[in-house]
């Protein structure tokens, strides 16, 4: 079973949103996209435990908080097309408010035999090739190849006005158009589907609670375990007398509190205050009972939510491995799994998932787990300022092959995924060397400069100066905003560049170093030429004393250690004014470039897609 897509009217941040789903994906975007919202509603579909809090959502769950409109009051936009009177209007009445209504619809496909056999009624089928239902006329007989039963089910949320409160109820969306009485999705029929969201925040300080929804709450009840020992523990814990001894001073003040009481209220309506460990109430218990892990190679235990991070991500993918094992058909919804995780424990938290599930969907800042999804399971998710959520598709340049991708270019891709603004890099040097001259400027004058990190821009090395309009437009289509800092181009190739990125840093040398070397001082080059390990070659071929001719031996010395990053050291060395004045044109430039146009993706979106919070 997997979601195959899902729509979403009027969610948090979301106006609208019609997304295909991948069978393993991630979901990556700028903060405030969307891609938790995509989660949440997700859960609030499938999730059988979502719709026990009640209400199920709050006003924070409608699109820009508007949850009704009162007559006369302009609506707003975005929010219309989805409105509803919350009373009839009769003749001569008095106009009924508005009510928008969150609606999100999720196809589920590849059903099981079980799944098959439960929703029979409300079955529908879908197309694979296509990527849409198949609403022609006598299914029967069809090429099950591209044709496939379907589920589709939609969460309807509102609020009700005669009771100021808020709605949320789950539907077979057949039986919404069929039936004259929608039939609603019951909480077994969302246990068969198999939906568990993990959020980052709330996962692992949970997996060993018996909080309803845990982790361990859920493979109990998968094992259909009924721990028969509330009332035993709570009349244990009854039993408990707290501070008791009166040489403590809490007791003999408590009793001076009960004596003055018994002045003013009669003694049946409660007296005799005392101390105890708990409400006395299984829900308070559950809260409150944790595991304790042993810590070390002694005998001491403490709580395992007090072990490190990585150890409680490590026992949440154990945790999940049972869930799978008992259940055998799960879609797990998965935030951030590389929080405070190294790059090779990231990479196997989500091998291990995959391997669990028949559908897997993460959420990640991460390049070391982007790199470990292909092309079609890269969601990059658009929002703009009107709240449309839209897929933005990856289509690699033809420069770039599929090996080159593999071997070479798949990180610095997977990097500039995640940054708002990409800087391409004609080639090694200048992805190295220009960082360091932005961040040493802006150490230097800090009201003047800025680092690239400051401005939130990601550098991706081209590999070559024909690649650079390629790679530009590979990002720019994906909503990036694109600059560029190569040598001296023709005529043609500039054109190329040019038309792909906002701002075109390009010097007239023939190299990267040349523009160094006739930019700075001799003072500088002297200091660096005393500070290096020279190479033999070189010592060899200026009579042993090559910083004696600096200017001569440092371009023969740069040449030969292209690529190390020595052009970066000689700049990360220099004062302010020993920097070239074209390199430190090109820091205002581009820092002016950066604080004057808002980045391409979702500058100017609203909030509204942070989870809930703890007390959920």
């Amino acid at each position: 079973m997997r979601v195959s897509r899902i729509k979403i009217e009027n969610f948090r941040g979301i106006k609208s949103a019609d997304l295909l789903l991948p069978t393993h994906g991630v979901l990556i975007g700028d903060n405030n996209t969307g891609k938790t919202t995509i989660l949440e509603a997700l859960d609030l579909v499938l999730g059988p435990d979502r719709l026990n809090r009640q209400p199920p959502i709050d006003e924070h769950d409608f699109f820009r908080s508007v949850y009704v409109i009162k007559p006369n009051e302009a609506p707003v936009d975005g929010v219309a097309d989805s409105r509803e009177s919350a009373e009839p209007k009769a003749e001569g009445a008095v106009a009924a408010i508005e009510t928008p209504k969150i609606a999100i619809e999720v196809t589920i496909v590849d059903l099981t035999e079980e799944q098959k056999s439960r929703f029979g009624n409300y079955i529908e089928f879908w197309d694979i090739a296509a990527n849409k239902l198949y609403e022609n006329p006598n299914p029967a007989g069809l090429d099950t190849n591209s044709i496939t039963e379907a589920l589709r089910i939609t969460f309807n949320g509102w609020y009700d006005a005669e009771d100021d409160d808020f709605e949320g109820k789950t539907y077979f969306t057949r039986s919404l158009t069929e039936d004259d009485n929608p039939a609603t999705v019951s909480r077994k029929d969302k246990q068969t589907c198999g939906f568990l969201y993990l959020r980052s925040v709330r996962t692992g300080t949970r997996a060993l609670s018996l909080e309803r929804g845990s982790l361990l709450d859920i493979i109990l009840r998968l094992k259909e375990v009924k721990p028969q020992m509330w009332e035993d523990a709570l009349g244990k814990i009854s039993e408990i007398k707290i501070a008791s001894n009166p040489d403590l001073g809490i007791s003999p003040v408590l009793e001076s509190i009960n004596t003055a009481l018994k002045k003013y209220v009669p003694r049946e309506w409660g007296v005799e205050p005392h101390l105890n460990v708990s409400n006395l109430t299984r829900e308070h218990l559950r809260k409150v009972i944790t595991a304790f892990i042993a810590t070390g190679d002694g005998d001491h235990a403490a709580p395992f939510y007090r072990q490190g991070t990585g150890t409680i991500n490590m026992l949440v993918l154990a945790m999940l491995s049972q869930i799978a094992e008992d259940k055998q058909n799960v879609i797990f919804a998965m935030e951030e799994p590389e929080t405070a995780i190294p790059p090779y424990a990231q990479k196997r938290i989500v091998h291990e998932v995959q391997k669990l599930a028949p559908q897997t969907l993460f959420t990640s800042h991460s390049p070391y787990v982007l790199e470990e999804f292909v092309i079609e399971e890269t969601v990059v998710l658009a929002r703009d300022a009107d709240g449309v959520l839209v897929r933005r598709n990856i289509v690699l340049p033809e420069t770039v092959k599929q090996k080159s991708y593999r071997q070479n270019f798949r990180t610095r891709f997977c990097e500039g995924l995640l940054a708002r603004r990409i800087l391409i890099a004609e080639g090694a040097t200048e992805a190295a060397a220009f960082p360091v001259a932005c961040r040493r400027l802006a150490e230097l004058n800090p009201g003047v400069y800025s680092s690239l990190e400051a401005l939130g821009v990601c550098v991706v090395d081209a590999g070559g100066q024909t690649n650079i309009s390629d790679i530009a437009q590979l990002y720019r289509e994906l909503g990036k905003c694109t600059y560029a800092i190569c040598d001296s181009q023709n005529a043609e190739n500039k054109a190329l560049i040019e038309a792909q990125v906002e701002v075109l840093l390009l010097h007239e040398e023939s190299g990267f170093e040349d523009m160094v070397l006739k930019g700075t001082t001799e003072e500088a080059l002297i200091r660096f030429a005393n500070l290096i390990y020279w190479p033999p070659h070189l010592i060899k071929k200026y009579c042993g004393a090559p910083k004696e001719q600096p200017v001569n031996a440092l371009r023969e010395y740069f040449q030969s250690k292209k690529g190390d990053g020595v052009i970066a050291d000689f700049i990360a060395q220099c004062s302010e004014a020993e920097i070239p004045e074209w390199l430190r044109n090109a820091v205002m430039k581009l820092k002016s470039a950066c604080l004057s146009t808002p980045s391409a993706i979702n500058e100017s979106s609203t909030g509204q897609e942070t989870g809930f919070d703890e007390s959920d």
